[in-house]
């Protein structure tokens, strides 16, 4: 029992510090950015703030400077909600979609077309930067929020047809096949069966999709323009806009800024992302 107790008790120190090593940023960027510049300069990387403020915070969010507009990352922000939140609610219906079609209402090459739409989520991001360019120059909506919203409509849907058409497979067919009997057609028994049941590859789909959207910084900075750059674009402006001195607890306070929405999430529905990979999201 004492042999037992003491492994235990090596496996609790073990995960402890792997977990304080893990979370050390974490901890650095909080406690700067309740410093004040004065703190920063005269205090340790690890100590705590003598006497915690949110100025850099309320700076960060208004009034600094990302290159020559000094608005801190307020628009930034708007324009991350504005593009992600559309984005991750029809990535995540049209994946929904292709799944159940692909999984309970095969055709002819259903298939091929498949592994065709796997092979994007393997594809380099580099690789449609210049197609994707042109398709929204064409279209009228580069340099715009639209354009990007649909630029992460397309390079989500790979991943989000790969999650619900795993989960979808292990559906009983019974439940089609009875709901046909019963005069069901597609879109009814989409809505009224299969969607019901979805639950937890949608919790893993939305998390999935707007933790990678929220971060994304390639395509923010090449199919943006000056007025719908989104955060992560500001974060990386306002951390390489050059001043007199440099304000290292505003940035971690933007950077912070930046992370919560994600951070959030993770925190309410992390849980529910655990159980819908165990549901069945990633099984081959």
């Amino acid at each position: 029992m004492n042999r037992l107790n003491l492994h235990r008790l090596l496996l609790w120190a073990v995960l402890l510090l792997f977990a304080a090593w893990f979370l050390a940023p974490l901890y650095v960027m909080l406690v700067t950015s309740l410093k004040d510049a004065e703190q920063v300069r005269n205090g340790h990387l690890l100590s705590l703030p003598p006497a915690p403020t949110l100025a850099s915070w309320g700076k960060a969010w208004d009034s600094a400077c990302t290159g020559i507009e000094c608005r801190g990352l307020q628009p930034y922000f708007w324009n991350s909600v504005l593009m992600v939140v559309p984005a991750v609610l029809v990535s995540t219906l049209l994946g929904s979609l292709n799944g159940y079609v692909l999984s309970k209402w095969k055709f002819r090459g259903s298939e091929t077309l498949f592994a065709c739409m796997l092979f994007g989520v393997f594809m380099p991001m580099q690789v449609v930067l210049l197609p994707m360019s042109q398709v929204l120059g064409w279209l009228g909506i580069a340099s715009s929020i639209w354009g990007l919203m649909l630029v992460h409509i397309v390079a989500g849907l790979p991943s989000t047809t790969l999650f619900f058409r795993n989960y979808y497979v292990g559906l009983p067919d019974e439940l089609i096949k009875a709901a046909q009997l019963d005069g069901a057609g597609f879109w009814l028994i989409f809505r009224r069966i299969v969607l019901p049941l979805s639950v937890p590859i949608l919790v893993v789909t939305l998390i999935w999709q707007f933790t990678a959207i929220w971060n994304d910084f390639l395509y923010g900075v090449v199919f943006s323009g000056a007025d719908s750059k989104p955060i992560t674009v500001g974060l990386n402006n306002m951390t390489n806009t050059s001043s007199s001195v440099k304000e290292y607890n505003v940035d971690m306070a933007a950077a912070l800024i930046a992370a919560l929405p994600t951070l959030l999430v993770y925190v309410v529905a992390g849980k529910y992302f655990v159980r819908g990979l165990t549901a069945g999201a990633v099984k081959g």
